[in-house]
């Protein structure tokens, strides 16, 4: 099938084409026409993006969808179907559902699962345990993203010992493996030490308030900066996820191999948003003060951070209620991470071609993700169109994630998704859904 997308403005590596036009054929992009070119031949559908961006397709490095195991909350056909209502056309998702993905068997499994219900491309992080660093070299380097390391409690279990040995195997073992370390950074024996201090002062479960001293910035940067030192030491290419706070961001900058990741929860929400949206913006690790969030959002400018995720993590409303110690630490942002992002690009936070460096380009160079994360000729057709000044309210009926949430509920929005297009097929169109379509196994290297 040939499809033109014609008309709208095109931003791409840093290039603004206004009036340009993007040619499909059998899931490639055939040509780009720049500044009123006239597109030749003829083509099956177009696509009339006047007025809109066309972006490349979102590629989301951070995701739990939750299946196998806890299909309560979500599963893998929900959450790329809200994937692909917000521009995200290829997603890597984390390895602590149940069973854990820590095995070759594991990974098969969900991989197949993938196969026949994931509406989107997708990829899985091989989870590290305190002994399965030998089979990391088992892996199918090219099917692979990495290795995600929980150092620190989180969703799941699935933290490793805390022992400097243990550690430097798994760094060295996955280095060896030629494969990228992501890991989750909060130190444990801090935050117990915190919590227990805050159930003398408070009882039993403290109050949400208590969550971003409880998973406190200490924790977080004495997890962080044994990553990167562990990272130097054994010269390992490095993710840390979800940085939380302006002292982490000191860690990095200067050295290529050691990068970090921003979620768009901690990047929109403060601790100030705890009094107005309680458990809702739960997460691990917490939501800190606004300080912490400018710092971040001035990272994104600076070459401190690298990419842009959501950490999107379902849980269902009932098991949202409750303190710090009772409700479940998630939030699913998957279906808005494109339009809030945009949001940021409005009050002047960052630019609409570094949104799309940090949400797009630099995913796809730092997993080295195969043909995709670029508007390019001979790249798989991943693209998304969103126009601008389109006001809309976010209810409830619109939420695509099984759980049925979002702390955007009400949220006035701007910026909206029009259309994606994933491997060359219109997966969505200004509310319409293509049930049948699936997506691709991303390639890597």
């Amino acid at each position: 099938m040939k499809i033109l997308i014609s008309g709208g403005t095109i931003i791409n590596e840093g290039n603004t084409i206004e009036n340009g036009a993007v040619a499909l054929e059998n899931g490639f992009i055939t040509d780009i026409y720049t500044h009123n070119e006239t597109p030749r031949g003829h083509y099956d559908r177009c696509i009339d993006a006047a007025g809109c961006f066309v972006l490349p397709g979102v590629i989301d490095t951070h995701v739990h969808f939750r299946e196998p195991g806890m299909t309560d909350k979500a599963d893998m056909e929900s959450e790329s179907r809200a994937a692909a209502y917000g521009g995200v056309t290829s997603f890597l998702e984390m390895p602590n559902t149940i069973p854990q993905t820590t095995t070759l068997e594991s990974l098969r499994q969900k991989t197949e699962t993938a196969q026949r219900n994931s509406h989107v491309n997708y990829a899985f992080f091989f989870g590290a345990t305190n002994d399965n660093g030998n089979l990391f070299a088992q892996l199918e380097r090219d099917k692979v993203p990495g290795i995600k390391l929980f150092m620190g409690a989180s969703t799941g279990n699935m933290q490793v010992a805390d022992d400097d040995s243990v550690l430097r195997q798994l760094f060295t073992q996955a280095t060896e493996a030629g494969l990228p370390l992501m890991t989750h950074c909060e130190d444990t024996r801090i935050i117990d030490r915190n919590m227990e201090e805050a159930r003398r002062i408070f009882g039993d479960d403290p109050p949400i308030a208590m969550h971003s001293r409880i998973r406190s910035t200490e924790a977080c940067y004495e997890s962080t900066r044994k990553a990167v030192e562990m990272a130097r030491q054994c010269h390992a290419r490095l993710h840390v996820a979800h940085l939380s706070t302006k002292e982490e961001l000191g860690l990095f900058g200067d050295d290529s191999n050691i990068t970090a990741e921003a979620t768009v929860s901690h990047l929109y929400f403060s601790d100030d948003d705890y009094q107005r949206l309680g458990a809702k913006i739960k997460c691990n690790p917490s939501i800190k003060s606004a300080d912490d969030r400018e710092a971040l959002r001035q990272a994104l400018n600076n070459g401190k951070i690298t990419t842009i995720a959501t950490d999107h993590a379902p849980h269902l409303a009932t098991q949202k209620q409750g303190g710090c110690r009772k409700a479940a630490s998630g939030i699913p942002m998957i279906q808005f991470s494109l339009p809030t992002m945009l949001e940021l690009v409005d009050q002047g936070i960052l630019s609409l071609s570094r949104l799309v460096e940090l949400m797009s380009h630099n995913p796809a160079r730092l997993f080295q993700v195969r043909q995709r994360g670029f508007i390019r000729k001979g790249y798989k057709a991943d693209l998304v169109v969103v126009r601008p000044h389109s006001p809309w309210i976010l209810t409830n009926d619109i939420i695509q994630s099984k759980c049925k949430w979002s702390p955007m509920e009400g949220h006035r929005f701007m910026w909206n998704v029009e259309t994606t297009l994933c491997n060359g097929q219109i997966i969505y169109d200004k509310g319409v859904f293509s049930e049948d379509i699936r997506g691709e196994q991303l390639l890597f290297g």
